[in-house]
């Protein structure tokens, strides 16, 4: 008899659609759908996922406890031996969803759980609290998450005692597991040392925090000259929000014309952002994007002019890697129009 195993996706997984379906609620599938079928294969019949349950990632995020409590549910009644989510790779949201069901699945149900994501993926938050596989950035990933999901999956469902994290490919939890090493650690530290000096790759037993430095550029002699751009993560839009940027976990920014635009007004402008109290943000967006205040300064001959376009994201939760990717992009469009110098503001 095969171990049973309850899978959590979202609706891309699930070939419903992209972000234009990432509202639908809860469905209950039977058997396995998706990247589900990488984990059957894996455990070669020795566990099989009995269902799969699909949720949009915006309608978890919209409605999480009533997501939750669906989830549960489900859950409860098909007792499983294991819960699964994702693997949810550097999706912001989809990532969140996966490591706090997976969380209330343990909790409140006490069946084990295991989920996979990007090391910056916001839901990797939780490796303290759940098992969580540590994968690639992008979904091309999958080859290489699906087995290593699947074989620390049937050590818990085996439950079988896990080994440490640099063994097991689980993120690391504070827990420590001691276990010996085939070489004595001088060996190692001179290994590492003699691969670092001949320019070869090599991989600490210590990783130190990077702290991303950017060095400051050349004070601008003449601001009566200079052209100025305006970018925000504070998340302000055109009312509508036209591109759908979402209020957290962003996955990708907002080009919008300022042509003709002298003040930011309520009727015209809001805020995407899901992190902060929208209430005056909304009111009067100059608040959080001073295109206001810039015209001021325009018109009296403080700066040479204002950029006619402006750049906009929201920063609630969005993975590092994905705010560098946004700026490398549209830096790029800030040089080729002669742009001096960026204000960037935040909430």
């Amino acid at each position: 008899m095969s171990y049973r195993v309850v899978h959590y996706i979202n609706q891309f997984f699930a070939n419903i659609g992209g972000e234009e379906m990432a509202h639908v609620p809860p469905e209950l599938r039977e058997g396995h759908v998706g990247p589900g079928l990488a984990f059957n294969q894996a455990w070669k019949g020795e566990a099989e996922i009995v269902q799969t349950i699909v949720c949009g990632d915006s309608y978890f995020a919209e409605h999480e406890k009533d997501a939750k409590a669906q989830v549960l549910a489900w859950v409860k009644e098909a007792k499983p031996d294991l819960f699964i989510a994702g693997p949810a790779f550097n999706a912001g949201r989809y990532g969140y969803a996966c490591a706090n069901v997976a969380l209330a699945v343990k909790e409140e149900l006490g069946i084990p759980v295991l989920t996979g994501m990007y090391e910056e993926n916001p839901g990797a938050d939780m490796k303290e609290k759940i098992l969580i596989v540590a994968t690639t950035n992008s979904a091309a990933g999958m080859r290489k998450a699906a087995p290593a999901m699947a074989k620390l999956a049937m050590k818990l469902m085996r439950g079988e005692a896990l080994g440490a994290s640099c063994e097991e490919g689980y993120m690391p939890n504070g827990v420590r597991k001691n276990f010996f090493e085939k070489e004595r650690g001088s060996k190692r530290a001179v290994d590492m040392l003699l691969a670092k000096l001949a320019e070869k790759p090599f991989t600490t037993e210590y990783p130190m925090p990077s702290f991303d430095r950017v060095a400051p550029n050349k004070a601008i002699k003449d601001l009566s000259k200079a052209t100025i751009a305006l970018c925000t993560s504070g998340g302000i839009v055109p009312k509508g929000n036209p591109d759908h940027i979402e209020s957290s976990s962003a996955s990708h920014y907002g080009e919008y014309c300022l042509d003709g635009v002298d003040v930011l007004t309520a009727e015209t402008y809001e805020t995407a952002h899901g992190g902060y109290d929208p209430v005056y943000a909304n009111e009067n967006p100059n608040r959080v994007l001073p295109v206001d205040v810039m015209r001021e300064f325009e018109r009296e001959g403080k700066i040479g002019k204002l950029h006619n376009y402006f750049y906009t994201t929201v920063g609630n939760g969005t993975a590092v890697a994905s705010a560098k990717k946004f700026a490398m992009e549209y830096a790029q469009k800030l040089l080729q129009a002669n742009v001096n110098a960026v204000i960037m503001t935040s909430t």
